[in-house]
């Protein structure tokens, strides 16, 4: 009996390795899932078409440090006396940048320098940068 089993096991798993090395596999897919993948990108193109705006301009730079815990400190000072100006941390080896606001003009920016420059101890100053710009509100017609 036990003879018979490891035959019986044998031949099965040859059976089943050759189907295997064959290199064949069939895919049955729903059509259906190709358009709606390309129903939803779609769909996202065109959410997020109006918020992917950006031009060159202008943005203040308040802090370059190699201490991250001052760069955080100072993201957290500017947001409590500037709520309206959005901050960019980047981080490019071994500093790290603190910059506000998306300007089209240098004299916007220099506005808002004069302040900063009296809250920041830091050099402050005016860099040229890729800004976001919000779309403008679409008219229907």
């Amino acid at each position: 009996m036990k003879f018979f089993l490891f035959i019986l096991t044998v031949v099965f798993s040859l059976k089943l390795s050759a189907q295997f090395d064959s290199g064949l596999v069939t895919v049955y897919k729903d059509p259906r899932l190709l358009l709606l993948v390309k129903k939803q990108a779609q769909i996202n193109e065109e959410t997020t078409r109006n918020n992917r705006r950006s031009m060159p301009g202008f943005r203040i730079q308040v802090i370059n440090t190699i201490d991250r815990g001052n760069a955080i400190e100072a993201k957290s000072k500017l947001y409590s006396l500037y709520p309206e100006l959005k901050a960019y941390l980047q981080y490019t080896s071994p500093y790290y940048r603190l910059k506000v606001g998306n300007f089209k003009t240098r004299q916007d920016a220099e506005d808002y320098q004069k302040g900063l420059a009296r809250d920041f101890s830091n050099s402050v100053y005016i860099v040229r940068d890729i800004i976001e710009v919000k779309p403008e509100p679409e008219v229907a017609e």
